[in-house]
């Protein structure tokens, strides 16, 4: 039996409204110019730093967070650009892309 079924026993006289019913997704809005993906070391530590997004901040929040988890890795963001900790330059670009994003790559 799923969430819906084991829910509906519970509490038979409920009916769900259509704002409970549909999740809401937040699009990123896509722009024109790329996004510069480039490679560095600091304190001897690789790192990948993403930077050029022109939208919101949380727009670039949300962008990072989906890239952290995609990827299982830790990062920050701080003045504008995204820090993710160690080289993951080529699936960052590829999961970019994915989402419609273009990409330059900047450095090695």
């Amino acid at each position: 039996m799923d969430l819906q079924g084991q829910l509906k026993n519970l509490f038979p006289d409920h009916e769900p409204s259509k704002e409970e019913a549909e999740p809401q997704v937040h699009k990123l809005s896509v722009q024109s110019e790329p996004l510069i993906c480039k490679y560095e070391k600091r304190k001897g530590k690789p790192i990948t730093i993403i930077e050029g997004y022109n939208g919101l901040d949380k727009d670039f929040k949300l962008l990072a967070k989906t890239l952290k988890t995609s990827l299982s890795v830790g990062g920050s963001f701080k003045n504008g650009s995204l820090i993710i900790q160690g080289d993951f330059r080529d699936k960052i670009m590829q999961l970019l892309v994915n989402m419609g994003f273009k990409v330059k790559r900047v450095g090695g």
